[in-house]
C-alpha cells in the first residue's frame, strides 16, 4: 500500500522512491530545454511576430528572470504549504501556460507567457531538489539521486537545441512549448502516487515585503549582468545592478528582524553550507563564461551554424552529466572536499590546453579541452548541491534548495558577463593594433567593437581586404577566448585548494 509517510533518517530508499525520482527528473530535464530551445526557435517565430529588437531580448530572457527572482520565495512557500502541493501546482501552471505560449498571437503575449513560465519553473526547481531530499535520508543515495537530478539538467542543456532543430525542422514554432506539456500530465498523474507530501514547520504567513525586496534585489543585479555582457559596462547597466544591491541589503536587514523570515539566515552559519555555496557559485560562474565564448567561436571563427555549434558543445555537457553521476559513487571511498578538490584539480589541465588552443587546429582540440574542463567541474555540481541542502534541517529544505539554484543562477550570469568583458577587453585591445590598410573608418571602428561587428563590416570590402580585416578580428577573439582560459585554470586552482582545505573534514555517510 502506498502511504505518505516520510522515510526516517538513514532509511534506505526503495522502488517507491527511485520510480518517483523518475518522474522528478522530466521535469528537470523539460526546464533544462526550456532555457536553452529558443536560440534556434527565436528566427522561426520572428517571422510570424514580428519582434522589435528590444521585445526578442525579452522573449529569450524574461523566463530566466523570472527563475531567478521567485527561486528564494517558492523554495520558503514549499517549506509552508507542502513540497508536492506545490509542485503539483507548479506542473499544472506550467502545462497551460506552455499552450498560451504555443499559440501566443503577438510578441507581447509570448513575453507575458514566458514570464509566467518562469514563475511556474520557479515553483518546479526548488521543490524537486527538497522532495529529494525528503525521499532519500541515506547519504549515500541521496548523493546519488541528486547527481541524477544534475545529469538530467544538464542532459536537457545538451539536448535542447538538437531536439529544438528536429522539431522545428517538421512543425511551426510554438511546438517546441507543446513539448511541455505530456511531461507536465505525466508528472500530474504520478506525482500524488509516488511522491511524498513533505513539509516544514508551516509557521507564520509568506511575508509579502520580503517576496518584493528579494524581486527588487534579485532582478536588477540579473537583469545588470547580462547587460554587461552583450553590451558593455555601461552606467545604465552598472547603476541597475548596484540599486539591486541595495535591495539586496535592505532584504538581509529585514530577514534579521522576522521572527519567520523569507530566507532564514542561519542557514550560511554552518560552515559546510557557505563554503559549498561559495564553491558552487564560482564553479557555475567558469562554466557560464567559458560555454559562451566557446559557443560564440564555434560559430563565428569556426563558421558552424548554430545547430552545428550546439552538437560540437555536446561533449561538454554530456560530460558534466557523467561525472554528476559518477562523483557520488567516488565519495563512497573518498571525502566530497577530496572528490571535489580533486575534480577541479583535473580542470586545471583543461583549462591550460585551452589557453593554448590555436585558431589553425579546428574545433577538436578547442571541444576535447573544454569537456576535460567541464569534467573536473562536475563534482561541485552534484556533490556541492548535496552538502548545501544535507546541511539544512529538513523543514528548511526547500529554502536551502532555492538558495542553492539561486547560487547557480548568478553564477552563471556572473560568469558571462565577467569572462565576456575580459574576453572583449582582450578583444579589442588585440585587434586595435591589427586593422589593416585600406578598411574605412567605420568599418575599422564596428570591427574594434565586437567580432559580430567586424563580421557585418566585411560584407562590403574588397575580397584581400576583408579576408585581411575578418583574420584578424577572429586571431583577436582567439587571444581573448585563450586570455579567459587562463584566468580560469587560476580560479579552479583556487578552487580546489579551498574544498580539500574547508570541506576535507565532510564525509558522504
Amino acid at each position: 500500500m502506498v502511504t505518505d509517510r516520510p522515510l526516517a533518517t538513514g532509511e534506505r530508499a526503495g522502488y517507491r522512491e527511485w520510480a518517483g525520482l523518475a518522474v522528478l527528473a522530466l521535469p528537470t530535464l523539460l526546464l533544462a530545454v526550456d532555457n536553452s530551445v529558443l536560440f534556434l526557435a527565436l528566427p522561426h517565430l520572428s517571422e510570424d511576430l514580428a519582434p522589435t529588437g528590444g521585445q526578442q531580448l525579452w522573449i529569450m530572457d524574461s523566463y530566466g528572470f523570472m527563475i531567478a527572482g521567485f527561486l528564494v520565495t517558492m523554495g520558503t512557500l514549499g517549506d509552508r504549504v507542502g513540497r508536492r502541493r506545490l509542485l503539483m501546482s507548479g506542473a499544472a501552471a506550467f502545462g497551460v501556460v506552455s499552450v498560451l505560449a504555443a499559440y501566443a498571437p503577438s510578441a507581447e503575449a509570448l513575453i507575458a507567457a514566458r514570464a509566467l513560465l518562469g514563475v511556474a519553473g520557479a515553483t518546479l526547481m526548488p521543490s524537486t531538489l527538497a522532495l529529494i531530499t525528503e525521499m532519500f535520508t541515506d547519504r549515500r543515495q541521496r548523493a546519488l539521486a541528486i547527481g541524477v537530478f544534475m545529469s538530467c539538467f544538464m542532459g536537457g542543456a545538451v539536448f535542447g537545441p538538437v531536439v529544438g532543430g528536429f522539431v522545428l525542422q517538421r512543425f511551426w514554432w510554438g511546438a517546441v512549448f507543446l513539448m511541455g506539456v505530456p511531461v507536465m500530465l505525466l508528472l500530474l498523474a504520478t506525482g500524488p502516487l509516488l511522491l511524498p507530501q513533505s513539509r516544514g514547520n508551516g509557521r507564520g504567513r509568506l511575508d509579502l515585503v520580503s517576496v518584493a525586496l528579494s524581486l527588487a534585489a534579485i532582478l536588477p543585479v540579473i537583469y545588470g549582468l547580462k547587460a554587461i555582457a552583450a553590451n558593455g559596462a555601461s552606467w545604465t547597466a552598472l547603476l541597475v545592478a548596484a540599486a539591486g544591491g541595495g535591495f539586496g541589503a535592505l532584504f538581509v536587514r529585514r530577514q534579521r528582524t522576522l521572527a519567520d523570515p523569507l530566507l532564514d539566515l542561519r542557514l550560511f552559519a554552518n560552515r559546510s553550507f557557505s563554503a559549498a555555496l561559495v564553491i558552487l557559485l564560482f564553479a557555475m560562474c567558469l562554466q557560464g563564461g567559458v560555454y559562451l565564448l566557446v559557443g560564440q567561436y564555434l560559430q563565428m571563427v569556426e563558421g558552424l551554424s548554430p545547430l552545428a555549434a550546439g552538437i560540437w558543445m555536446a561533449p561538454p555537457a554530456v560530460a558534466l552529466g557523467i561525472g554528476s553521476v559518477l562523483s557520488p559513487l567516488l565519495a563512497r571511498r573518498f571525502r566530497p572536499g577530496v572528490v571535489i578538490g580533486g575534480g577541479l584539480l583535473l580542470s586545471v589541465p583543461g583549462f591550460l590546453l585551452l589557453a593554448v588552443a590555436d585558431h589553425s587546429g579546428g574545433p577538436a582540440l578547442l571541444v576535447a579541452a573544454t569537456t576535460i574542463g567541464f569534467l573536473g567541474t562536475a563534482p561541485i555540481g552534484a556533490l556541492g548541491i548535496d552538502l548545501v541542502v544535507g546541511s539544512a534541517p529538513p523543514e528548511r529544505a526547500g529554502a536551502a534548495s532555492s538558495v542553492a539554484e539561486t547560487s547557480g543562477e548568478f553564477g552563471i550570469a556572473f560568469g558571462v558577463a565577467a569572462f565576456g568583458s575580459v574576453g572583449a577587453a582582450v578583444y579589442q585591445r588585440s585587434v586595435a593594433d591589427s586593422i589593416p590598410r585600406g578598411v574605412p573608418p567605420e568599418a575599422a571602428d564596428a570591427a574594434r567593437e565586437t567580432l559580430p561587428g567586424a563580421v557585418a563590416a566585411v560584407e562590403g570590402l574588397p575580397g584581400d581586404t576583408a579576408g585581411e580585416l575578418l583574420g584578424a578580428a577572429q586571431q583577436a577573439f582567439t587571444t581573448g577566448l585563450t586570455t579567459v582560459a587562463g584566468l580560469c585554470a587560476v580560479v579552479v586552482a583556487v578552487l580546489a585548494v579551498l574544498s580539500l582545505t574547508v570541506l576535507r573534514g565532510l564525509r558522504t555517510a
